[in-house]
Formats: C-alpha cells, structure tokens, sequence
C-alpha cells in the first residue's frame, strides 16, 4: 500500500473484549479499526461513517440482535450493501456457517482463530473490495468529459439527501444547459461538438472547490451538480461562476441568437430535507429554474430557495 492512499477501514462487531483486543492487535498496523459491541451500533457505524468500513468482522453470538440479523440489515440498505462481511464466531456447525454465507458474507472463521489465517483473509477480500471499487468508480464516469455520470449523480443525489436529513442541513442541486447546442452540432461538426462539450466540463468543474461538489454530465449537452451544505444564496453565488466560466472559454458560436460565443442557461435549487420533500423535488426544483432561465433569454441563472418559495437571480 503506497503512503498517499488511505488505509482501509475495518469494523469489528463482538461483545468479547478479548477478541476485540486481539484482532485489533492484529490488523491495526495495516487498518483504521472501528469496534462495535452490539448489532445496532455496528448498523449506525456502517451507514453513518464517513467513508464507510471496507470490511466488517461480524460475531455471531451478539446480545440483543445476532450477527445474521446484523448481516441481513446491512445487506438490505444500499449505502451498506457492497461491504463484504467476514464471520468470526464460535458457532462451527455447518448449517451456522452455511446461513452465514446465504446471507451474503464473503467468509466465515470460526474460534478460536488463528491470527495469520485472519490477516491473509482479511487482506485478500480488502484487495478484491478495491478492485470492485475501481470497476464502480470507472462505471460512474461519463467516457467523454471525464467527469461523472447521470448513474452517479443520481446515486449521490439519494445518499447526499439522506445524509442533509440527518443533519438538518442545506442541500442544493445546480442543473446547467449548453444553450442552442443543436445548431452549433450542425454547425461546426460532432468533433468540435466533443469538444466544447468536454472544455465545458471542465470549466463547471473549476467553479466548485470541495470535493463533495461534483459535477456530472446527465445528459446530452446537460450536466448536473451537488452542492451538500449549501443554502439558495450559496448555490445562486456557484452558480454564477458556472456560468461566468463558461463565457469566459470564448468558444465562437456564429449560430447563437444569444451571444457570439458559447453560452449556458443554470437552474438551482436549495433546501434542508424534511419528510415533506425528497430529491426528486430538489432536481425537480433546480430543472424548473433551468427552463426559467431559458425563457427569460438564456446565458442566465435562476435560483429558488425551496422551503421559503424565494427566487433568486444573478
């Protein structure tokens, strides 16, 4: 493992204080390691740790709510899902170990356990959830502009909202348009088309500074954007720079009724989740802003605050 990337982090769940501190012992030199003494504080770490465990060693034998019904909630949430479960536990029946792997496990040791059988285990699996990780990655990038893709934002959007709920904070959506795309297609040809696409891309993708701010192509000549903890004001003042950005490329356009130069209509849209709303309200909200923005002559931005029914423009 080189040392500019993050370790990996492993969740222990058992009630055994012994096994905890040995397994610790073991892999902490190699691992970030969480602990959990019971099923429902395991589930509240691994939906709510940021980043999520890479790895869990689950016992079985846990009080209250036991290692299968800790593994069946995990694999029924999607932020949880993907996470490989490796049992540790004394039950070493065979039908206890087959329930397990049913279940969706990746493994099961049983105890008492031999150190360097769970380092190489638990080293192996680490290494294929990267390798799985690399495949998503790659999955969520739109093969153009190099930036996201609609499956991303779309599952960024779920997992942002979910997260905003939690913390009763502001989360906004920015949804930007190339304006007259179509007739500068027709004009200059589809490689230059590429092209504009993929300088715009990277010009939105300059207008935002933190790394939860990702932009994503959701389409066509549209991409779409997130900005976690970002009330209307905010999200109209990034917003702004998107399209500021953009005109300042110069991209010549002779077919725009709207300026000589490539142009782009923004919509946004902000508000703190509540049980009233849900993110297709806020893309909905952002997407009513871009075609706004559109009618009032395009190369403009709009803005609404959600809750309050306040608009804002540049």
């Amino acid at each position: 493992m080189s040392g500019t990337e993050p370790r990996p982090v492993v969740l222990i769940v058992d009630d055994d204080l012994v096994s905890v501190r040995i397994l610790q012992a073991a892999l902490q030199q190699e691992c970030e390691i969480l602990c959990a003494p019971d099923g429902p504080a395991a589930i509240d770490i691994a939906m709510t740790s940021s980043p999520p465990p890479d790895l869990i060693l689950l016992d079985v034998v846990l009080p209250g709510m036991d290692g299968y019904q800790v593994c069946h909630a995990l694999k029924s949430e999607r932020r949880t899902q993907a996470i490989p479960i490796i049992f540790i536990t004394a039950m070493v029946a065979e039908e206890n170990e087959t329930r397990g792997l049913d279940l969706g496990a990746v493994d099961y040791i049983t105890k008492p356990f031999s150190i360097p059988i769970v380092r190489a285990r638990v080293k192996t699996h680490l290494q294929l959830k990267r390798q799985r990780d690399i495949l998503t990655e790659l999955s969520m990038v739109d093969g153009l502009t190099g930036v996201a893709n609609r499956r991303w934002f779309d599952q960024a959007l779920e997992r942002e909202w979910r997260r905003a709920e939690r913390a009763a904070s502001p989360l906004a959506a920015v949804v930007v348009d190339i304006d007259l795309f179509k007739p500068y297609n027709d004009h200059y040809g589809h490689p230059q088309g590429d092209e504009c696409l993929k300088q715009v891309a990277q010009a939105l993708s300059q207008s935002v500074q933190r790394a939860a701010d990702r932009v994503a192509r959701y389409g066509g000549e549209e991409f779409a954007i997130i900005l976690p903890d970002t009330s209307a004001t905010g999200a109209l003042r990034v917003a702004t720079m998107m399209r500021q950005r953009v005109a300042a490329l110069g991209l010549r356009h002779e077919r725009s009724t709207v300026a000589d130069h490539v142009t782009v209509s923004v919509g946004a849209a902000s508000v703190v989740p509540t049980h009233g709303w849900s993110p297709s309200d806020l893309f909905a909200a952002a997407d009513g802003c871009l075609y706004q923005a559109k009618a009032d002559g395009r190369n403009r931005v709009r803005c609404l605050d959600l809750k309050s029914g306040q608009q804002l423009a540049e």
